[in-house]
């Protein structure tokens, strides 16, 4: 829990306190709206202004030019930017509440495994033989690292993930709870009425700053790699195919799936529920919105697609009028028909 006088949190983000106690222990952090004793909030968006009237917080962080037009209970932390130092204060939050480095008893850590330093590895861990686990990384409760899987510093596997062999993930790279890399890609071919196997030889790589989220599912290549490229943002519940590569920054929305050896521009951004489908290019700065089934390629960067097949959204949000109306339009149409055949008769 959270600890900490009104003075010494206002050193860690550059504040000054006005109006109450310096003293005051600051015990949580909290919403405005939902303030109480003990808690500290911000104030940044003017909507929220009210609440700071009635927070039962005990303190809230302003901007340095905030003027209360009543009078406020809780103590002012006056900063230059409220919503940044919230969001820094949000980072000590998280990092002194974080599992302090060490390697517990309860883990299985291979003789030939390299571990930097200040590195955690929580209870029931695996981390096999041939890994090299970069300074300052996280391992939480319950994870798997597989035979010779790289790990730059300062990563974070949150309770469950899985990491097949030979992975590569480099610096600051967060995957959160569940999430699987390197399973065997989706690979089958036709054998007499049956399937066969394809073995899947490849692996995948996950550049620095990478997020994954939970139980997001990021497959290895047939041969080669599946890449994640540097700053990619993905959500809970994605799937990625094999040797699939995704360009720098491209973010996915939850639900998303990208079939196999598709290529992913730089920039992307992509709604709940895309699916894209196999060995397609997508360009540079493409958006798709949520529910977009792309049965190919997209090679016009920065276009913006909705729908299945992806349309412009000017054209798809006529083409739906029109199909609110098609069933009235099938009856005028069967109508006219009918008329035009008695006229020829």
């Amino acid at each position: 829990m959270l600890s900490f006088t009104l003075s010494k949190i206002a050193e860690i983000i550059g504040g000054t306190v006005e109006g109450g106690a310096a003293d005051a222990v600051i015990t949580t952090l909290c919403k405005i709206e939902e303030g109480h004793e003990g808690g500290l909030t911000f104030l940044a968006n003017p909507k929220y202004t009210p609440y700071i009237y009635e927070t039962k917080a005990t303190a809230v962080i302003v901007g340095k030019d905030f003027v209360p037009e009543h009078p406020v209970a809780a103590a002012l932390l006056r900063v230059e930017n409220s919503y940044e130092s919230f969001a820094r204060l949000l980072a000590f939050y998280n990092e002194y509440t974080s599992p302090k480095p060490g390697i517990s008893s309860l883990a299985f850590v291979a003789p030939d495994a390299k571990i930097g330093k200040d590195v955690y590895i929580g209870e029931f861990c695996v981390i096999a033989s041939g890994c090299e686990i970069g300074d300052g990384c996280k391992i939480y409760p319950q994870c798997y690292v597989g035979s010779g899987v790289s790990m730059k510093e300062n990563c974070i596997l949150y309770p469950g993930v899985k990491v097949y062999a030979h992975t590569q993930i480099g610096k600051a790279c967060i995957l959160q709870a569940g999430a699987v890399i390197g399973a065997d890609g989706f690979g089958f071919a036709p054998n007499n009425g049956s399937y066969e196997k394809i073995p899947q030889i490849g692996n995948v790589i996950l550049e620095d700053n990478v997020e994954i989220g939970a139980n997001t599912c990021v497959d290895k290549a047939t041969m080669g790699s599946t890449v994640i490229k540097e700053g990619v943002k993905l959500d809970n519940l994605i799937q990625i195919g094999h040797n699939v590569v995704v360009g720098k920054n491209t973010v996915m929305a939850s639900q998303a799936g990208v079939a196999g050896s598709t290529k992913i521009g730089e920039n992307c951004m992509f709604g709940g529920q895309v699916g894209v489908a196999g060995h397609s290019v997508i360009a540079n700065g493409v958006m798709l919105a949520a529910q977009t089934g792309v049965p190919g390629s997209v090679r016009k960067e920065n276009a913006v697609l909705i729908g299945a097949p992806p349309l412009d959204p000017a054209v798809f949000r006529r083409s739906c009028v029109h199909f609110k109306n098609l069933d009235s339009i099938v009856e005028r149409l069967a109508q006219v028909e009918k008329e035009l055949a008695e006229l020829k008769k």
